[in-house]
């Protein structure tokens, strides 16, 4: 066709079975074509064929009395019932149609009847070039400062082009010049607009004002312009600008707003003072018709309505506000004005079907529910959107018109969230919009997907060694987040073994409870540390489980004394440390060492010089154990010195060990030996004296026990011999035999016989009979021997009796 006609047909249906049912049941059949034609074409210029796009014939459209129905007061199209087409039937004008919309179309429905046959149709209205960009004015003045710096910026009138797309405003070109170039610029919407860039200084004594000119191309073919001429007069030296406070002011304004609406205050401040200082505030000729809707207070900034705001005209402006001081210079400011749009109706929600229990390994995309929106506006107003309003795990899908399905958009987790109320939110496209709220409250079911997990990766637990069978050493617990049977947790000891030996020998674990019990007592020497793995086991089908490791850290006690490695204490040698008489002040005689199988401070070692044959003679380092002496060793001194060090560790409460130094004061090894055996014979005989004290008191004790038992039993036996006597019914007449009549009374024995009993203290040299009376048990040093012997040796006791026969007295 003419003019470059498009025409194309989109034919889809809208609805799905549900709805085509429900239009079955009506009688109703419904389709959509969409046709683009040119705007400004001839009354009768074929628009489309819709007998054809709809597949009816002509007898059919007669038949069912086909017309076009439109809510408009203007129809642009008619439909030729005759020829089954679709023609222009009024002018269309794209600008005065959709203004600066786009795409620009009109709608309008085709009704059949008999049966009855709904077709909606919409018609696109493509852009043609017919108009030229044009200016507000012919001519612009502009004052400019000779101080103005370059660089510096002025905004230029901007032209207006009602054509959209390649056909509309594309460029601005300024007439050369020296001192200004042009910058073409776009705002957020996407229209152009100029700004002259001062390059080099001005000179008003040289150059006092220069005309330019200003062009504004379009795109369209052929190409159209418009053009604005611009005098500039120089002034002389201002060197202060006024500056805006802001780049960019934003403001809104409800469409349908009373004149002398506020919109907003714009402020710039100029550092200059006096006249130069004062600034007044304009609006720059944007478009045509922008200062017949806005106003400015020129002395307060105050920008007020002035004019009718229409939503579906304008949905914003953009202002270009000047401040200009007496000096004429500029500075420009931009204030963006939102209209905002009345909006009355909010939508309506209506539930298809809702389920409201679902299991957490649910697979995303399961539907939960269907839901049908409705709102009676129009246009975007009436154009709803459903979404969600909290962050959660579903989202709203649309695959029929108006009806919508919430669906579940990744895995459940009940651990996390148990239940939601999911908020289904209707918006509408108002500004601002109107919106429906529906709940639904919806259940999440558990299933075992989370095994038991402890809150550390390792525990620890110390006890003091020596500890009781069967204490509790700590208490281990899982948690897992699953309910019911799936977080019933029991804990299992691992199968390890320390020293060869099964972890179960050493420690137990509670399978309810979790409390871990040492099952035997722990010796810190042996074992110091005692790792083992615990696992947590749910009891879901099949269960989880999860391990974690537990270290039990033996404690040191003080439980061991500290050893003398050094000297070696022998049984019965003497070992001598040599001191040479001229050893000066600290020499060092010999050095203790010890050590101690605990640890840390029971293993602390401090030595102390405990006894010593001359204490001003010696001292022991505390920390190192070594002898030195503390002044000159001299003649007078004794040459065997006896030191006795005590080795006691830090443990509380501390043990100790005790070792015996000896040592000579001699410059010779012969008279060290001499040494030697004097150590020898004093211990020994310090030895035989305590022995000998010993059995002294013992023989004394037993001496003084059978004293006892003897007198008792006399006495028993007397009494028992005089009470026979007494109670026998025989005449006792006493018989002393003659001579003998003091036997046994009071006289004496007329035979004498005396005895004598001799103890001495060396049997060797005693003749008399000998009898063992007693043992003893003698210690005896001897230095050729590596220990000490236990030698009994035998206390003999020897009786002499000297007997001077049988007298008997001579009768006279």
């Amino acid at each position: 066709m003419d003019f470059g006609i498009y025409i194309f047909r989109t034919l889809k249906w809208r609805f799905g079975y549900s709805l085509l049912l429900l239009l079955f049941l009506n009688h109703i059949t419904s389709a959509q074509i969409r046709y683009s034609i040119p705007e400004e074409m001839k009354k009768g210029s074929l628009v489309g064929n819709v007998a054809s796009d709809l597949g009816l014939n002509m007898q059919r459209l007669r038949a069912g009395r086909a017309r076009i129905v439109t809510g408009e007061n203007v129809q642009y199209t008619e439909l030729k019932t005759d020829k089954g087409i679709l023609a222009v039937k009024e002018r269309i004008d794209r600008e005065r149609l959709c203004g600066e919309l786009t795409p620009c179309s009109f709608s309008f429905d085709v009704i059949l009847e008999n049966p009855m046959e709904l077709h909606h149709v919409t018609v696109e209205v493509l852009d043609i070039n017919d108009n030229s960009p044009s200016f507000h004015q012919h001519d612009m003045q502009l004052t400019i400062g000779e101080s103005a710096a370059p660089g510096a910026r002025f905004v230029l009138p901007t032209a207006n082009d009602p054509d959209v797309g390649v056909n509309g405003l594309q460029d601005y070109n300024l007439s050369p010049n020296e001192h200004f170039v042009l910058k073409t610029l776009s705002n957020s919407e996407g229209r152009k607009y100029a700004e002259m860039v001062l390059e080099k200084p001005l000179d008003r004594e040289r150059c006092p004002s220069i005309s330019l000119k200003l062009i504004a191309v379009d795109g369209g073919a052929p190409q159209k312009s418009g053009t604005v001429n611009i005098d500039i007069t120089v002034l002389d030296a201002n060197d202060n600008s006024p500056v805006f406070n802001q780049s960019v002011y934003k403001a809104t304004v409800m469409e349908n707003a009373p004149r002398g609406t506020y919109i907003i205050t714009v402020n710039a401040t100029d550092a200059d003072s006096g006249s130069n200082g004062l600034i007044y505030y304009s609006i720059s000729k944007m478009q045509g018709k922008i200062d017949s809707i806005f106003e400015i207070n020129k002395t307060t900034g105050v920008i007020y309505l002035v004019g009718q705001v229409d939503y579906e005209t304008a949905k914003k402006f953009e202002i270009r506000i000047e401040a200009t001081d007496q000096g004429a210079l500029t500075d420009s400011s931009k204030v963006m004005v939102d209209v905002i749009d009345v909006n009355d109706n909010p939508p309506i929600i209506n539930v298809m079907s809702f389920t409201s229990l679902v299991t957490e390994d649910s697979p995303p995309g399961t539907t939960i529910g269907i839901i049908n929106v409705k709102d009676h506006d129009s246009g975007d107003n009436g154009r709803v959107n459903c979404k969600i309003e909290q962050n959660a795990p579903f989202k709203i899908k649309s695959n029929l018109r108006n009806y919508y399905t919430l669906v579940t958009d990744a895995l459940l987790d009940r651990e996390s969230i148990s239940e939601y109320n999911i908020t289904v939110v209707a918006i509408d496209s108002g500004f601002p919009s109107l919106s429906t709220k529906k709940t639904f409250h919806l259940k999440v079911s558990d299933v075992n997907d989370n095994a038991p997990v402890f809150p550390q990766a390792v525990y620890s637990a110390t006890i003091a060694e020596n500890n009781a069978p069967g204490v509790s050493l700590l208490t281990l617990r899982a948690q897992d987040p699953d309910e019911h049977q799936n977080a019933r947790i029991s804990y299992i000891l691992e199968v390890n073994d320390i020293g060869g030996s099964p972890i179960s020998e050493y420690v137990s674990v509670s399978a309810e409870s979790g409390v871990i019990h040492a099952l035997r007592s722990f010796d810190y020497e042996q074992i110091k540390q005692l790792p083992f793995v615990v696992k947590a086991q749910d009891g879901g089908s099949p269960p989880l489980s999860s391990n974690v490791t537990v270290k039990v850290v033996i404690q040191d006690q003080n439980d061991n004394p500290p050893q003398v490695l050094y000297p070696v204490q022998t049984g019965g040698s003497v070992v001598a440390e040599m001191v040479p008489p001229s050893a000066d002040v600290g020499y060092l005689v010999t050095k203790v060492v010890a050590v101690d199988v605990d640890s840390g401070q029971n293993a602390w070692l401090s030595y102390k010089l405990h006894k010593a044959t001359d204490r001003a003679l010696f001292e022991v380092g505390l920390q190192n154990g070594e002898i030195r002496t503390v002044r000159q060793v001299s003649d007078k001194d004794a040459v065997k010195q006896r030191l006795t060090v005590i080795v006691e560790d830090n443990g509380q409460p501390s043990r100790s060990a005790t070792v015996v130094v000896n040592v000579a004061v001699a410059d010779s090894f012969p008279e060290v030996l001499s040494g030697l055996t004097d150590f020898a014979q004093d211990k020994e005989y310090n030895d035989n004296l305590t022995f000998y004290l010993v059995l002294a008191l013992a023989v004394v004790s037993f001496l003084f026990i059978t004293c006892l038992v003897v007198i008792i039993s006399v006495k028993i036996y007397r009494w028992r011999q005089s009470r026979v006597l007494y109670h026998s019914n025989l005449p006792v007449i006493p018989y002393y035999p003659p001579r003998y009549s003091d036997t046994l009374g009071t006289g004496t024995l007329p035979h004498v016989y005396n005895y004598e009993v001799c103890r001495t203290t060396d049997s060797r040299k005693s003749d008399c009979k000998f009898g063992r009376a007693a043992s003893q048990n003698v210690l005896i040093m001897d230095p050729s021997s590596t220990g000490t012997m236990q030698r009994i040796q035998s206390e003999k006791t020897c009786f002499c009796r000297q007997s001077t026969g049988w007298r008997l007295p001579s009768t006279q």
